[in-house]
C-alpha cells in the first residue's frame, strides 16, 4: 500500500516517500502537534491483520521507545488510522551504513568511532532485555554529522522475506517458531542459522561481522550462494584482519574474532565488554598523566607529566641492569627453621614461542609454595632475571640468600593430534661447606589436560622433600585449579608474559596483556585469577594513561567479580585495593583490601609494596618503610621495591640511608634514570648541589643524555639541577622528547629560560604550556596536579589571579591530609606560584608546614634551590634555611 502526499495518519501528514523495507513503507511526514518533521513507517498488512502479532509489535515498540539512547533510532509514537498501523520515529538525514560501505574505503579511526557507537546502542538495549535479531549495515544509519543510529531495533524479528540469497523468512504468528531461521545471510549467528533460540550474544556475532566489514572493506562470510554463505558462517573463519593490507592491529583482530566465535559461550558475553574492548583499542597508547601515577614502578614513584617513553626505557633498563650486574650485600638470613627457596625460571626445551608456557608453570608452582607454612619463597621479580643464566647454583643462592633452588625443564609436545607436557623438576640444596646437592628429582609426563595436577604434584613433592608436613588445608590449596578451561589458562599465561607478571607499566605492554586477560575471562567467566588481572591492568592503565570512566568501571567490576568467585584467594582483594588506590583515591579502603589479601597470603610481595604505597598516602610512613624492608627481604633484587624503599627513606629525611638503598638499586640497574635522580635528590636534601650534579654528569655512558635531561627536568621540577650544558640541551628539545606532552615540555623550557633571564622565551613556552594544560584540565577536571601546573604556567605569564586560583583550588582538591604522598608536591607548586606572583608571605605560609611533613624539601634544599631566591632576604625564610623550629 502506497500513501500519497497529503494523506493524514492521526496528527501526522505524509510529505513524501523515503523508501521501503521488510518492515513496510517509510515516509517523511509532518507532526502537526509539535510542528516537526518525522519519519513514519507503515506496517505490512500481515502485522495489521494479526491481532496477536500487532500487540506484540506494540509491546516491543514501547520497549525500544523506553531506551532513549542516542545510538538507537527514537520511536515517538505508535498508532492506527483507517486500518493502517504505523510507527513514528525521528527523521534522519544521511545514509545507511550499507551505503557508506559500498562507497569509498572507511578509515580505521572513523570505523572504530562508528563501531563504538553501534556497540553502545546495543549495550543499552541489551541491558533492558531487547535483542535486535537482524543487525546488519542496512539497519545502521550514519547521519550527515557522523552520528550512528541503529534502526528497527527489537522489531527485526518480524522481517518479511527478501531476496533468496539475502533474507530468510519470518514467522507471522505472535511467537517465533522453533527451528525458524530469521535474519540476514552473512550477518546471522550460527545459532540463528540452525533455528535455535537466540539471545543478545547473537547480536554480538552480527556486530562482529559488521566490524570486520568496517575495518577490512570486505564481507566476513559473503559467498556466491546462500548455501555457501551458511556453510562459511557455521564452519569457516574470515581471513585475518592483519592480512588485509590495511594495517589493522592484532588487538582489533582479536576483538572481531572474539565476537565471531561459533559457540556463543565463547564470545564476549555482554556488549558492555565489547564497548570496553573497543574503547581500549581506540584509545591512544600514550597520554598525559601525572607523574605521581606514571613512573614505571607504579603510582607512587614520581611527580608530574609522565613521558611514557621514559617509563618504557626504565623498564627495559631495569631488566638489562638486573641481568648484567652483580648484587651487593645479601639480605638478612631467613628466620631459624624456615626453608628459603627460589623457584627459578623453568627451561623450555620446545619451540621458543612456548617460553611463556614454561614460565607460567614455574609461576604457578611458586604461587602454590608461598601458601605452605614453613617455606619462604623468593618473589618472582628476583627469580625471573635468572632465566637462561650462566651463573652456577651456588652463585644464584648466594645472591638470593636462598637455601634451596627449584629448577625444571619443560617440553610441550604438540604432534600427532596429541598434546602432552613433560616436566622434569629438580630441588637443589645449598650447603655452606659442601657442593650443591640434588635433594629431589622426578619427571612428570602427562596429557596437557593434567597440567594443573602436575603443578600441584611438584609443589607437594617439594614441600615433602623439605620436611614440611601438609595438613588437609594445605593439600586442598595445593590441588586447587585456577581454571578448568585450558584455552583460558593459555590466554592468561600469554597475558602474564606480556605484562611481565603485572610488573610492566608502559601502556603498550599493559594493553597487550589486557587483551589476553579479557580473552581468558571470556573463555572462562569463572576464572577468578584472570578477573583480578583484568582489574589490576585496568587500574594501571587508569593511572598511567588518560583516565576514562570505562577503565574505572571495568577495574571495579572485574575486582568485585574476582572476590565473588574466590573469596578465599588474595588476588581479588589486591585488585580491589589497587582500584581504590589508583582510581578512587580511597586509601583507607585500599589499605583494608590489601590487609585482607595479606591475611590470605602473608608473604605476597606485590601486595606488600601496594600496601606500602597507600600507607604513604595515609601518612603512615614508618609502617610503609617496615613493609618495604620486609618486601626487600623476600624480593632482594627487585628494583621497584628498592626504589620505593629509597623514596620512603628520602621523604622521611633519612638521606644517607636512602642513598645506600638507591646505590643498591643502581648496582642492579646502573642505567635507571629514576634511581639516578633520586640519588641526586639525597644530596640536594643535604644542600650539596655539586655532589647532586656529579650524579648526573657521571651517569653511565650508555644512557641517552637527552632522555636523562628530559626526565630530570620533568620529574620533581629539577631543571635547576641541570648544569649549563645540560640546560642548553634542554632548550633545544622538541615536544617529542616529552612524549609530545606540550604541557610538560613548555613548563620545562620556560623554567630553563627563566634561569637564563630570557623573559621573552619564558612567556613563549609558558603560553605553550598553558594551552596544553588547559586542555588536560578539561579532559581530567579532577586531577589536582594538572590544575596546579596550569596555575604555574599562568604565573609565568603574569596572570596572577588566575594562577593563584588554580593553585589554591588544587591544594583544596588534594590537601596533605587527603594524600600525604602527592599532597605535599601540589602544595610545593602553590608555593612557587605565590613566589612568581609576588606574594612572599603567602609562599612562606605554605612552605613552613612542608618542612614538618615527609617530603623532599629540607633546610639544605632551600639553601641551594634558586627558585627560592626571591625569598632570600625574608627573615622568616632565613629561619627556615637555618633549620629553626
Amino acid at each position: 500500500m502506497t500513501l500519497a502526499a497529503g494523506t493524514k495518519l492521526g496528527s501526522y501528514q505524509i510529505v513524501a516517500p523515503l523508501g521501503a523495507g521488510g518492515m513496510g513503507e517509510v515516509y517523511r511526514a509532518r507532526d502537526a502537534k509539535l510542528e516537526r518533521d518525522v519519519a513514519i513507517k507503515v506496517l505490512p498488512q500481515h502485522l495489521t491483520a494479526d491481532a496477536d502479532a500487532l500487540a506484540r509489535f506494540e509491546r516491543e515498540a514501547k520497549a525500544v521507545a523506553s531506551l532513549s539512547h542516542p545510538n538507537i533510532l527514537a520511536i515517538y509514537d505508535f498508532g492506527a488510522h483507517d486500518g493502517v498501523s504505523y510507527a513514528v520515529t525521528e527523521l534522519l538525514e544521511g545514509e545507511t551504513l550499507r551505503g557508506r560501505l559500498d562507497g569509498a574505503a572507511i578509515g580505521q579511526k572513523l570505523a572504530l568511532d562508528w563501531a563504538l557507537q553501534i556497540a553502545k546502542g546495543l549495550s543499552a538495549a541489551h541491558s533492558k532485555g531487547v535483542v535486535h535479531r537482524d543487525l546488519k549495515p542496512e539497519n545502521v544509519f550514519v547521519t550527515k554529522d557522523g552520528h550512528v543510529k541503529i534502526l528497527d531495533f527489537g522489531l527485526a524479528k518480524r522481517a518479511e522475506t527478501s531476496a533468496p540469497d539475502e533474507q530468510t523468512s519470518a514467522p507471522t504468528g505472535g511467537h517465533t517458531a522453533a527451528g525458524t531461521v530469521m535474519g540476514t545471510m552473512g550477518y546471522m549467528s550460527p545459532e540463528q542459522l540452525r533455528g535455535m533460540p537466540v539471545d543478545h550474544r547473537s547480536d554480538i556475532f552480527s556486530f562482529g561481522a559488521i566490524l570486520y566489514e568496517l575495518l577490512s572493506g570486505r564481507k566476513a562470510f559473503k559467498r556466491d550462494t546462500a548455501s555457501d554463505t551458511i556453510a562459511a558462517v557455521l564452519k569457516e573463519q574470515p581471513p585475518e584482519l592483519t592480512q588485509t593490507g590495511r594495517n589493522i592491529s592484532p588487538a582489533l583482530d582479536h576483538i572481531v574474532r572474539h565476537c565471531l566465535e561459533k559457540d556463543r559461550d565463547d564470545r564476549f558475553q555482554t556488549t558492555k565488554d565489547v564497548v570496553f574492548a573497543l574503547s581500549e583499542a581506540s584509545s591512544p597508547t600514550t597520554a598525559v598523566t601525572s607523574g605521581a601515577q606514571a613512573v614505571a614502578a607504579g603510582k607512587h614513584d614520581g611527580r608530574k607529566g609522565l613521558a611514557i617513553a621514559a617509563a618504557a626505557i626504565l623498564v627495559l633498563a631495569a631488566a638489562l641492569g638486573i641481568l648484567l650486574s652483580k648484587r651487593g650485600k645479601p639480605a638478612a638470613p631467613a628466620a631459624s627453621g624456615v626453608r628459603r627457596i627460589a623457584v627459578l625460571p623453568f627451561e623450555n626445551l620446545g619451540s621458543p614461542e612456548d617460553d611463556y608456557f614454561a614460565d607460567g608453570i614455574a609461576d604457578e608452582v611458586r604461587a602454590k609454595l608461598t601458601s605452605v607454612p614453613g617455606i619462604e619463597v623468593i618473589a618472582r621479580g628476583s627469580s625471573t632475571p635468572y632465566k637462561k643464566t650462566t651463573k652456577t647454583p651456588k652463585q644464584i643462592a648466594d645472591e638470593l640468600n636462598a637455601n634451596y633452588l627449584l629448577t625444571a625443564t619443560v617440553r610441550w609436545q604438540k604432534s600427532g593430534g596429541t598434546s602432552r607436557v613433560l616436566v622434569t623438576p629438580e630441588l637443589i640444596e645449598l650447603r655452606e661447606s659442601a657442593a650443591p646437592a640434588s635433594k629431589w628429582q622426578q619427571p612428570f609426563d602427562a596429557a596437557l589436560t593434567d597440567v594443573f595436577q602436575v603443578q600441584s604434584d611438584i609443589a607437594s613433592k617439594v614441600a615433602q622433600s623439605l620436611g614440611v608436613v601438609l595438613g588437609a588445608g594445605e593439600e586442598k590449596r595445593l590441588s586447587e585449579k585456577p581454571t578448568e578451561n585450558l584455552a583460558a589458562y593459555d590466554a592468561f599465561l600469554k597475558g602474564d608474559a606480556a605484562s611481565a607478571g603485572m610488573a610492566a607499566a608502559d601502556p603498550a605492554s599493559m594493553r597487550k596483556a589486557l587483551a589476553f586477560y579479557e580473552q581468558a575471562v571470556a573463555l572462562d567467566p569463572k576464572f577468578a585469577q584472570a578477573w583480578a588481572a583484568v582489574s589490576q591492568t585496568c587500574s594501571g592503565l587508569y593511572g598511567n594513561t588518560a583516565p576514562t570512566p570505562q577503565l574505572a568501571e571495568r577495574a571495579r567490576e572485574a575486582a568485585e567479580k574476582a572476590v565473588a568467585l574466590a573469596p578465599n584467594r588474595p588476588e581479588g582483594y589486591h585488585a580491589l585495593g589497587r582500584y581504590q588506590d589508583f582510581v578512587t583515591g580511597d586509601f583507607a579502603h585500599a589499605q583494608e583490601q590489601y590487609g585482607k589479601a595479606l591475611e590470605l597470603d602473608p608473604a605476597n610481595v606485590a601486595v606488600m609494596t601496594s600496601q606500602a604505597s597507600t600507607q604513604e598516602s595515609l601518612g603512615r610512613w614508618d609502617a610503609a618503610v617496615e613493609h618495604l624492608k620486609q618486601a626487600e627481604r623476600l624480593d632482594p633484587r627487585s628494583l621497584i621495591t628498592l626504589r620505593r624503599l629509597g623514596t620512603a627513606l628520602l621523604y622521611t629525611r633519612h638521606s644517607s640511608e636512602a642513598r645506600a638503598v638507591i646505590d643498591h638499586a643502581l648496582a642492579l640497574a646502573p642505567s635507571n634514570v629514576s634511581a639516578l635522580e633520586y640519588k641526586a635528590m639525597t644530596f640536594l636534601m643535604e644542600g650539596d648541589l655539586s655532589a647532586a650534579r656529579a650524579v648526573l654528569t657521571n651517569a653511565p655512558k650508555e644512557i641517552d643524555r637527552g632522555v636523562l635531561v628530559a626526565f630530570t627536568a620533568q620529574f620533581q621540577d629539577l631543571v635547576w639541577l641541570l648544569d649549563d650544558a645540560q640546560r642548553e640541551l634542554l632548550v633545544n628539545m622538541q615536544p617529542s622528547a616529552f612524549d609530545d606532552d606540550k604541557g610538560a615540555w613548555g613548563l620545562c623550557l620556560a623554567q630553563a629560560f627563566a634561569l637564563k633571564g630570557d623573559a621573552s622565551n619564558v612567556r613563549k613556552f609558558a603560553e605553550q604550556a598553558r594551552a596544553a594544560l588547559e586542555e588536560q584540565v578539561r579532559v581530567a577536571p579532577g586531577d589536582a596536579q594538572r590544575h596546579v601546573l596550569l596555575g604555574f604556567s599562568l604565573a609565568y605569564l603574569g596572570r596572577k589571579d588566575e594562577a593563584i586560583r588554580e593553585g589554591e583550588g588544587a591544594v583544596k582538591m588534594l590537601p596533605i591530609s587527603k594524600d600525604a604522598y602527592t599532597g605535599p608536591y601540589v602544595q610545593h607548586q602553590l608555593v612557587r606560584i605565590y613566589i612568581l606572583s609576588g606574594e612572599p608571605d603567602k609562599a612562606i605560609d605554605q612552605l613552613e608546614p612542608l618542612l614538618k611533613v615527609p617530603y623532599a624539601l629540607s633546610p639544605g634544599w632551600l639553601k641551594i634551590d634558586p627558585n627560592f631566591d626571591p625569598l632570600r632576604k625574608n627573615p622568616r625564610f632565613q629561619r627556615l634555611v637555618a633549620g629553626a623550629k
